[in-house]
């Protein structure tokens, strides 16, 4: 016997999680490259959230930069546009989730309830293309879908009354726009992971509902949606931790000087102030702003659904 072997219930937790380590090292030796990656790539850069208590000069540095407390986060707070950026964030984010979020759901229920599987199939693949297509070319596509000179989209809208006019100046259509095809692109590949967690219900569940009597209605409500209610709640978790991110590109696209009042939002308010107007270390303040007001909503999200439902991230 190994004159150095101790027992399990006499060994400390440091010897038991080396031990655990040691028989698990292949284990651990195949999620390296992930862990080094999120490292490298996501905690490292975190230095960089100092930029926001200084006078960040690039030719000085960090060491060389003068710190300024919080004098850039109370820039943001005492201008008067912040409050229309983090309305516009916010709305694009709330619709988006309002219309997008349910619609997946509303969506994949549908699909779930095709019975001949070759053209499920061949319906799940057309769906969740668009979301392999570049935003670039999504903006391009909705331009001339609405090119008000001959657009398909546009050109059945016209049938209908109304009149030729380019939508993309006026703001009080912006919101429609980005979200209408933000669920177009996305709803497809969003019901992938509904698909996963309807495979996993238990087929005599229907079964057994059938001869109690259930309607079609009743068995999606009472047993689908019932059993995928953990994964709804996760998902709608994650979702409401990014109300205050909108993607910056797709926003930049498609917004023009006169629909600032609607597209105008924090990622892109960061762009113009950070890069084409060098303000650094303001730009970095509203950024870590936008980030704690989302750890703020992931957190608030993830107690509600654990006091109601007892289903949670953490």
């Amino acid at each position: 016997m190994d004159k150095t072997y101790v027992p399990v219930h006499l060994r400390t937790p440091l010897q038991r999680s080396l031990h655990k380590m040691r028989d698990s090292r292949q284990l651990l030796l195949l999620i390296l490259p992930c862990f080094v990656y999120y490292v490298m790539f996501a905690y490292v850069p975190m230095y960089g959230i100092s930029v926001a208590f200084m006078d960040y000069r690039p030719f000085l540095g960090f060491s060389g930069s003068e710190w300024v407390g919080m004098k850039h986060i109370q820039r943001f707070f005492t201008d008067t546009y912040s409050f229309a950026l983090v309305r516009n964030t916010f709305l694009l984010n709330f619709y988006d989730l309002l219309f997008g979020f349910t619609f997946t759901i509303v969506f994949a229920l549908i699909v779930n309830e095709i019975r001949q599987a070759r053209i499920k199939k061949i319906f799940q693949t057309i769906t969740y293309m668009p979301h392999f297509i570049s935003i670039v070319v999504v903006v391009g596509m909705l331009k001339n879908f609405l090119n008000p000179d001959g657009g398909l989209i546009f050109s059945i809208l016209h049938r209908f009354g109304m009149p030729r006019q380019d939508l993309f100046i006026f703001a009080e259509y912006f919101r429609f726009m980005y979200v209408a095809s933000g669920i177009w692109q996305g709803v497809g590949w969003g019901a992938i992971i509904y698909y996963a967690a309807f495979a996993g219900i238990d087929p005599e569940l229907y079964d057994a509902a059938v001869i109690d009597g259930a309607n079609k209605l009743q068995q999606i409500i009472h047993i689908t949606l019932a059993c995928v209610l953990p994964t709804i709640i996760i998902l709608f978790i994650l979702r409401t931790g990014s109300l205050l991110s909108v993607g910056f590109d797709k926003a930049f696209l498609m917004q023009t000087a006169t629909t600032y009042s609607t597209s105008d939002v924090i990622s892109t308010y960061v762009y113009r102030s950070g890069l084409a107007g060098s303000q650094f270390s303001y730009a970095t303040a509203v950024g870590l702003f936008n980030s704690v007001v989302n750890l703020l909503f992931l957190l608030a999200a993830n107690y509600g659904a654990k006091k109601f439902s007892g289903t949670g991230l953490f």
